[in-house]
């Protein structure tokens, strides 16, 4: 029998629907894996009271005979860069270790519309800043399988959370693949929307954008379940106005479908992660896609990447952090130096090879439905691994960990275009490969669509 733990969020939803489970037993069943796998680290807080407090009051109401919404007594998990009302959120820092908000982050307060019960906070860097799963805050979050690899960053803890049956659906971040990257090294489903769908005003400048709130889960079914909910429009976001609608999935089939393969992005993919993926494509064109390989030198705009990625920390961390050094750690210390010296030129001119790449992604879907590529060089890195020092790849060294293992994600924060990871095979030592799926702006639905009819190919 199926621990309860394990069950998928649709699953449960039939199950509800069918009152064959109640939201008490599933929330406890949750809270007693969680506890189990306290090894893992991948909670900063765990929030018992409320949890099982909103679990028998959605029982009352399914006895009761009330309509239920559509996440209703589904338990998830929301990382610790996401605002949650009367819950701590600390942004994986000891800046905010106390830190309460009196208001939800709006897919937060979203989801708790839609019945969604909230099992804790899960594990992130400070202020998502690097790739890697630590935090003078909460230590170190293990992979579940495979102690000795990271679990990626920075929505760690909502990869592991959900790999290990710590509730099927959680709430990440994406500043340059952060749930993709640790969905395809948990061997889970990461989707990263189109900018603005999911509205994130907890972000100081809304116009230039580049970090995602998105759904984390063991499916694309679940994924696409707590999408529906948390996605929409609201008129304090520029990208997320009402004018802007989403197009409607349309058929989901493969046949005919227009597959660009990037195969490589400017960067070495390690021996096993190009078959895995390699033969996922051509399983893809076995079932009628019609896939044409092409080249965009991804790895190019890591330097793009990084001047705005680090003078946007630099603005926003910088002042919290003046005196109080010895509270944060010295990779997050060296990106708001780095952040600091960069001058407003330069990041005019990496605003402007911003727009340059959107172009040449927007390009391809002149001709393309899709473009489709590894989501990672390499399969998860060993824990150790230095996240801003240099990888080696297949015996060479490749350079930076974020151009050299990640040039398939960062480009997706810069283009605003929704871009999904699912697993699609695992190595010869039993790490999980990520594929990744990218779309046109507010195909969001479809890209869903398309997901699931490639992951049943899968298995």
């Amino acid at each position: 029998m199926t621990d309860i733990a394990d069950l998928t969020a649709t699953e449960l939803a039939a199950q509800y629907r069918r009152k064959a489970l109640s939201p008490v037993e599933v929330t406890d069943a949750v809270l007693d894996r969680m506890a189990a796998r306290a090894d893992l680290n991948a909670f900063i807080t765990v929030a018992t009271q409320q949890a099982r407090a909103e679990a028998r009051a959605a029982e009352a109401s399914m006895m009761a005979g009330e309509d239920l919404p559509p996440l209703f007594g589904i338990p998830y998990s929301v990382k610790d860069l996401i605002n949650t009302a009367g819950v701590r959120t600390t942004m994986g820092s000891r800046l905010f270790e106390t830190n309460v908000p009196t208001e939800d982050a709006v897919a937060v307060a979203r989801a708790r519309r839609a019945g969604a019960i909230l099992i804790g906070k899960s594990t992130t860097p400070e202020f998502g800043h690097v790739q890697s799963p630590t935090s003078p805050l909460f230590g170190r979050t293990l992979n579940p399988i495979d102690a000795g690899v990271t679990p990626g960053a920075s929505s760690s803890g909502a990869a592991v959370a959900v790999a290990a049956g710590m509730g099927p659906l959680a709430l990440g971040t994406d500043g340059g693949g952060s749930i993709r990257i640790p969905a395809a090294c948990c061997g889970v489903v990461g989707f990263k929307p189109t900018l603005g769908v999911v509205p994130h005003l907890q972000l100081p400048d809304l116009f230039g954008a580049n970090s995602y709130v998105g759904p984390m889960a063991r499916t694309v079914a679940d994924a696409e379940l707590l999408f529906a909910a948390i996605a929409g429009a609201d008129p304090r976001d520029p990208y997320g106005q009402a004018a802007v609608m989403l197009h409607e999935p349309g058929n989901p089939s493969l046949k005919g479908l227009r597959v660009a393969w990037i195969a490589q992005g400017g960067a070495r993919v390690e021996g096993e992660v190009a078959t895995i993926t390699g033969r996922a494509v051509r399983a893809m064109e076995a079932e009628g896609a019609r896939v044409e390989p092409m080249e965009i030198d991804f790895k190019s705009y890591e330097a793009v990447f990084l001047t705005i990625l680090r003078v946007g920390l630099a603005a926003r961390t910088g002042p919290m952090v003046k005196g109080r050094e010895a509270f944060v750690s010295q990779s997050l210390l060296d990106t708001i130096a780095l952040g600091t010296a960069c001058s407003a030129i330069e990041l005019a001119q990496a605003t402007a090879a911003r727009t340059g790449l959107f172009q040449v992604v927007q390009s391809l879907f002149a001709t393309f439905d899709l473009v489709v590529s590894p989501t990672l060089t390499a399969p998860p890195l060993p824990i150790e691994v230095d996240p801003t020092g240099d990888i080696t790849i297949d015996g060479h060294n490749e350079g930076t960990v974020r151009g050299a293992w990640y040039p398939f994600t960062f480009p997706q924060n810069l283009t605003g275009h929704p871009a999904i990871s699912l697993p699609c095979g695992r190595t010869s030592k039993g790490l999980p490969v990520g594929l990744q799926l990218c779309a046109p702006w507010y195909r969001d639905r479809a890209l869903l669509r398309i997901a699931s009819t490639i992951e049943a190919m899968f298995g």
